[in-house]
Parts: structure tokens; sequence; C-alpha cells
């Protein structure tokens, strides 16, 4: 059924009016974009070639011929390519050389050496157990070797220096903080508002403690995991804050 009412109006011809469309949107980088992807394209880039030559019939594939082959043999050669030779072994037909003499006389000489030499002196040993096991006293640890050292029981440099550092920058801590006192930007806590922060820092961590120990065992449900973790999260902030207080027996605050 038409929506229309029924009137004779709705005879006449009407006009067509056709809807003009607004013309197709071209970029005017159009042509830059087509010659830069003329330029990158690559032949064969992802096809491949477009006809793969073929191999011949002749240059077929023999056996073995895909095997790693070892390197063509080569002559041994000296480095010296032969030219410095030793001598060659004497054959059982030569005889040596005789009739040579020396004048030296080895027993006089070799008790010459032996009175002259200073005597031996017999290793330090020390034996460790009862059956007689015998090991050198050096070695051993029993004598005291590192005590004797000229820099025994002194400070070693990298500590003196380390101290040094840990000196010089307490010292500009200091001289920071007097300026700032000096200017009046920052003030020191006193001994009782540092107690009386730290006793309402312990009274905030019983309450929670308290409010702790009262949970239920079971934790069945995400509301009570929630209230868990954010008590224990906060009791823990706490004993932060008052380690922090405890520690610190001097205490600078900013002015607002």
């Amino acid at each position: 059924m038409s929506n229309l009412s029924e009137s004779i109006y709705n005879l006449i011809p009407r006009e067509e009016v056709k809807t003009e469309k607004p013309p197709r949107y071209m970029s005017k980088f159009r042509e830059q974009v087509n010659q830069e992807k003329e330029l990158n394209r690559a032949k064969s880039k992802t096809m491949g070639p477009p006809k793969v030559e073929v191999p011949s019939p002749e240059k077929y594939l023999l056996k073995h011929s895909k095997e790693p082959r070892l390197p063509e043999r080569k002559l041994f050669a000296y480095a010296d390519n032969g030219k410095e030779k030793k001598p060659q072994v004497p054959s059982k037909t030569d005889k040596p050389l005789m009739g040579i003499h020396t004048q030296k006389n080895f027993i006089k000489n070799n008790a010459m050496e032996t009175i002259a030499a200073a005597p031996k002196k017999p290793q330090a040993i020390c034996v460790d157990t009862k059956n007689g096991d015998k090991q050198l006293l050096e070695s051993s640890g029993l004598v005291p070797k590192y005590v004797k050292k000229k820099d025994y029981g002194q400070t070693p440099e990298y500590l003196q220096q380390r101290r040094d550092e840990v000196r010089r920058a307490q010292q500009e801590y200091d001289d920071y903080v007097r300026e700032r006192l000096r200017e009046g930007a920052m003030k020191q806590v006193s001994e009782e508002e540092r107690e009386a922060v730290l006793q309402g820092l312990k009274m905030n961590w019983e309450e929670l403690h308290r409010q702790y120990q009262g949970l239920s065992v079971v934790t069945d449900t995400a509301l009570k995991k929630q209230r868990k973790e954010r008590l224990e999260r906060e009791m823990k902030q706490l004993e932060k804050d008052m380690e922090l207080v405890e520690k610190n027996k001097i205490i600078y605050v900013a002015k607002s």
C-alpha cells in the first residue's frame, strides 16, 4: 500500500531531477607517486624471471658431481727448499776420530767446584699426620708471610679514596643545607615534632594492623582480596616511613 494519498496531482508527470556527483578527488601527488613507483620497481622481484633457461641435455647431472672434492695433491717441500739439510747418519764402516786429547784435569776441577760450592740448605718441611706425611712449610700456610709485608694492616688506597669522596659529598650537602637555612627556605624539625610524627605513624600502623587481623581467613571474593592487598600496601609504606624517621635524627623540611 502506498503511503501517498490519492490525488489527481499525482498523475501530472514531474521532471526527473538528476543529482550531480562532485568531481572525483585526485591527489596532486599522483604523478610523483607513480614516478617513484616506477623507479623503485625491480624486475622479477617476487615471481622470478618470466623465462628460465632450460639446461642443455648434453650437460646432464653426473654421479658424485655435487660432492665436495679434495684439493689437488701437492708435493711436500721444506721451507728452505731442501738447501740446508742435516748431515747423514754415519754408516757402520765409518771410523770415529782418534787421537784427540785435552789438557783439562776433570778430577781436579770437579773437586775444586765441590769445595767452593755453598752448602745446600735443606727445605723446611712440616709433618701434619700421625703417619709422617710431609709437605713444604713455605706452601703450608704456617709461615707468616703476609704479616711481614710493608703495607700489612694499612688501609687500602681505594678505601681511602672512597672515604674522601663520602666526606666531600657530606661536606657539600652540609654547606647546601646551611645556605638554605640561612635563606630561610628550610627549617629543621625539632625532636618533639619528630617524636610526634613517629608516634603518629606507629598509631596508624597499629590501626591498619588491627583491621588486617580482623579480615577473614578465606579471600574468596575480589573485594576481600583487594582490601587485603590495600592494607598490606599501606602497612608496608608506613613501615618504610617509620624506618626513615628513626634512621635520620636530623630532618629538614622546605617551607611552603
